[in-house]
């Protein structure tokens, strides 16, 4: 029983590894034994947070990677092999928002696609070079795809290429499920509430935001990043084997509500002072843009 959420020998890929919950990942995979391999962009904060995995007595190897780019994908992976030999687990964690703080109707034609670029299509790279190697070789895995609490249910005026991107991510982790299921590879996603990070930064230093993100779920604060690492153990290791193509929600009990919650107005107030060219502000008829 003691080895039921055990990972240790495992060999896994965390991507978006270099900062807020990639690093969370990252270390705890790497402390339950894991053998990781970071991806992300960066490469600078990719060695550190391997530095302090190896200084921990762990196995990690930094390799800088645009998911966004297919063959920058395919390399990831050959370099994972060479050094690992196979890739049992695959957590898909990179992501960005880049149209947050622009009103839907104002959203640029570049930040929606380039939001898709990384959330849906670089990870769909990801998980189909995931998923031919480990079809090949017979031995199955585990692949975890990070979505939102965004991508189950909307919230106007947030940031639509996200959370329409989410979306994409729950229903394109089942639909990998159902196909790979009976050949040994396992596919899940994890749907995270409010929860610091650098994507969140932005909206949690406004005045009032904090308080209010709180407020939403039952158990009345935004989550704590290593309040992920159960459930992350959990779909990687044994303890789910018998589940696939499940979207496992920590979010504090927040969408088990009913009804709308509109952003406090004081974000508003906020984002019309700091995003250019009136691109937070909404269009309404007694509203008129200042050019």
């Amino acid at each position: 029983m003691s080895d039921l959420f055990s990972v240790r020998g495992k060999s896994a890929i965390v991507t978006g590894a270099s900062y807020g919950l990639g690093v969370t990942f990252a270390e705890a995979l790497a402390a339950a034994g894991a053998k990781v391999v970071l991806a992300a962009r960066t490469r600078d904060k990719l060695e550190q947070v391997a530095g302090r995995i190896r200084e921990q007595g762990g196995e990690a190897l930094a390799v800088p990677c645009d998911v966004g780019v297919s063959s920058e994908v395919k390399e990831l992976f050959m370099r994972a092999c060479d050094r690992f030999g196979r890739i049992d687990i695959v957590v898909n964690n990179a992501g960005i928002a880049a149209d947050a703080g622009i009103m839907p109707e104002k959203v640029p034609d570049e930040l929606f696609l380039r939001t898709f670029q990384v959330n849906v299509t670089g990870l769909w790279f990801a998980c189909r070079e995931a998923g031919a190697r480990m079809l090949a070789d017979g031995k199955g895995g585990s692949i975890i795809n990070i979505a939102s609490i965004l991508g189950l249910g909307a919230h106007g005026d947030l940031s639509p290429a996200y959370q329409a991107s989410k979306g994409a991510v729950i229903n394109l982790t089942r639909h990998l499920a159902c196909s790979w299921g009976n050949r040994g590879v396992r596919v899940n996603a994890i749907a995270p509430g409010w929860f610091p990070s650098e994507l969140t930064a932005g909206v949690f230093s406004m005045p009032g935001f904090l308080e209010w993100a709180g407020n939403l779920a039952p158990l009345k604060r935004v989550g704590n990043p290593n309040e992920l690492i159960g459930p992350l153990l959990f779909l990687t290791s044994d303890a789910s084997s018998f589940v696939t193509g499940h979207t496992l929600v920590v979010d504090g009990g927040y969408s088990t509500g009913l009804g709308a919650n509109r952003l406090p107005d004081i974000y508003y107030e906020t984002l019309a002072t700091a995003v250019p060219d009136n691109l937070a502000v909404p269009i309404r008829p007694d509203v008129r843009d200042v050019k």
